[in-house]
């Protein structure tokens, strides 16, 4: 799982890592959240199928899906691109997909965030509904959200129920990860993948101005220097579906 794609640069660096990581790790699935992936802000169709083309198999999103106006559309076809489970009923696209025996579920928290519906009983929702005819194996959950307490909350909530609870939206990676008691692995936030001389992926001079003036400042993504590529890997038990092992797995690009 691949924290924050962010810009070109983001997307440059997934395209240059994803095919050796995978043959290097013999891996089975991609997960990559794409929702800064259009310029710092959102995600288009090009991007997206960018990111498919180098080894994704699922993007996930975020606060910043609708940035970009094209993606709405995009969002209602049938592609591996999911968006947050709990927006409101009638919102384009999908909170969830089934690839093979593995479900990827979407969610965004609610702490210092925009009103959503209740993320923990709409997982419960998708559990119950995808639980029902020929239940996944393999149940990975990218939970959005800005507050660590509240991913810690609904990792903990889920444990047991579902494979791997990883978080992502801060764009700062944690080193919390560890598999929980009854099986379902944890990390508070993957990281980005993004500039590494910037704030979470912008032009460091705009942002500081913000903090010192508190005016509105333009964000641009930053361009020069190295790239750090965030993720975690996480291995799973394909019969009873619990983590056995979660690591990360950091690079720089340079």
């Amino acid at each position: 799982m691949i924290g924050d794609v962010v810009g070109r640069p983001g997307r440059n660096a997934v395209t240059k890592l994803v095919p050796k990581l995978r043959q290097e790790f013999s891996i089975d699935m991609v997960i990559a959240n794409g929702e800064n992936s259009a310029g710092g802000f959102g995600i288009t169709p090009d991007t997206a199928e960018e990111l498919f083309m180098c080894g994704v198999d699922v993007i996930t999103t975020g606060n910043h899906v609708w940035r970009k106006k094209e993606i709405i559309s995009y969002m209602r076809k049938e592609i591996p691109l999911i968006r947050p489970a709990n927006f409101p009923p009638g919102v384009a696209g999908r909170g969830h997909i089934t690839i093979g025996d593995t479900l990827v579920i979407n969610a965004m928290g609610r702490v210092f965030m925009e009103a959503m519906d209740c993320p923990f009983r709409e997982i419960d929702r998708i559990l119950r509904e995808t639980g029902s005819i020929n239940p996944p194996k393999i149940i990975v959950v990218d939970f959005h959200a800005e507050a660590t307490s509240e991913k810690n909350a609904m990792a903990w909530y889920l444990d047991g129920r579902v494979s791997a609870v990883v978080g992502t939206h801060t764009h700062v990676p944690t080193a919390d990860n560890r598999v929980l008691p009854d099986g379902t692995a944890y990390v508070s936030d993957l990281g980005m993948v993004g500039p590494l001389n910037s704030v979470i992926g912008c032009e460091p001079d705009k942002i500081v101005e913000k903090f010192l003036t508190q005016t509105p400042q333009s964000f641009v993504v930053a361009k020069d220097g190295p790239v750090v590529f965030n993720s975690v890997l996480i291995d799973v038990d394909g019969v009873t579906g619990k983590a056995t092992n979660i690591e990360r797995v950091d690079r720089i690009v340079n």
